[in-house]
């Protein structure tokens, strides 16, 4: 997930639909609500949790630089891949 200033973040979920639709909501606290983390930029799908948690370590410990690089690869504009995934779709802001 990202905000619109680019502020990244990483997480694991076992359901990528009700956990983008909690950022775009506000619901998720902490982090990503203090940083308006909304947007989704890059996802990767694993058969297992482990191998999902195994993968959020690795991306967590990469240089900001190769994060930038692997999202591109998937997205290079960085668009919201989430767009079109809900009803009565509007972007959040910051209050």
């Amino acid at each position: 997930m990202a905000s619109a200033t680019g502020t990244l973040y990483t997480g694991v979920t076992g359901d990528l639909y009700a956990r983008v639709l909690s950022h775009k909501q506000g619901l998720m606290g902490g982090f990503t609500k203090k940083y308006w983390c909304y947007r989704l930029v890059y996802f990767e799908e694993y058969e297992t949790g482990d191998e999902a948690y195994q993968r959020e370590k690795q991306i967590k410990g990469l240089k900001r630089w190769k994060k930038e690089r692997l999202i591109r690869s998937m997205n290079p504009h960085w668009n919201d891949l989430s767009i079109g995934w809900y009803l009565n779709e509007s972007p959040i802001s910051p209050s």
